[in-house]
């Protein structure tokens, strides 16, 4: 067990959308839909539980980014988000808001950048960092004192992923999994790679 201190960074948006596909609908007394909100709850506490951080925060998307700007077809095939996990997406805040972690957000940047922005300054500052989260996009921030802890295929059960755990699913360092992305593409996010090349001959590339 390292000495460090420790920083738990939150992908609030991911989490929540993770935690609705994976459960099914419940409602509360008064009918309100709950099924993300207490997965998401559930999430959190285990993980506060399991890595006992010294400081939690959270962050969430906000609008448009840079992304679309410089590329129009960015997510351009998501359709908007359910009205019944919008709805939770505040209840989700008020969770937060009662339990006393920070919400931390930037206008034109994904709660990922944030993340990976706070991720940075804590490596500079020697804090060990574990971000939470249900998007593997968040694999490439691994590094040195930063780990990702994900849902695997039960929301129940989960994964913390190092340096050494990306080099035995991928065969490729963290830092690859960007070029990875670029020969591949990535269609949740509606963006072409390259034609011809999956994923088993960028994987050759880049290992060559």
């Amino acid at each position: 067990m390292s000495d460090k201190k420790r920083l738990m960074l939150i992908d609030g948006h991911a989490l929540a959308f993770r935690a609705y596909h994976a459960i099914p609908p419940l409602t509360s007394p008064a009918g309100e839909p709950t099924n993300a909100t207490f997965g998401f709850a559930n999430m959190l506490l285990k993980a506060l539980g399991d890595y006992q951080p010294d400081y939690v925060i959270t962050s969430f998307d906000v609008g448009r980014t840079f992304r679309h700007e410089e590329y129009e077809a960015y997510k351009a095939h998501r359709v908007e988000m359910p009205e019944d996990l919008r709805l939770q997406i505040g209840r989700i805040r008020e969770l937060l808001e009662a339990l006393g972690i920070p919400i931390c957000t930037m206008e034109g940047y994904e709660a990922d950048d944030v993340l990976g922005s706070l991720a940075a300054k804590a490596q500079e500052a020697g804090l060990d960092t574990i971000i939470v989260t249900g998007d593997s996009d968040a694999f490439q921030l691994i590094g040195p004192g930063v780990r990702v802890l994900v849902p695997r295929r039960t929301f129940g059960d989960v994964a913390l992923y190092d340096e050494e755990a990306i080099r035995e699913r991928y065969g490729l360092s963290p830092a690859q999994l960007v070029d990875l992305k670029a020969l591949v593409g990535d269609s949740s996010d509606n963006i072409p790679g390259v034609s011809g090349v999956g994923e088993k001959t960028a994987t050759k590339l880049l290992q060559e």
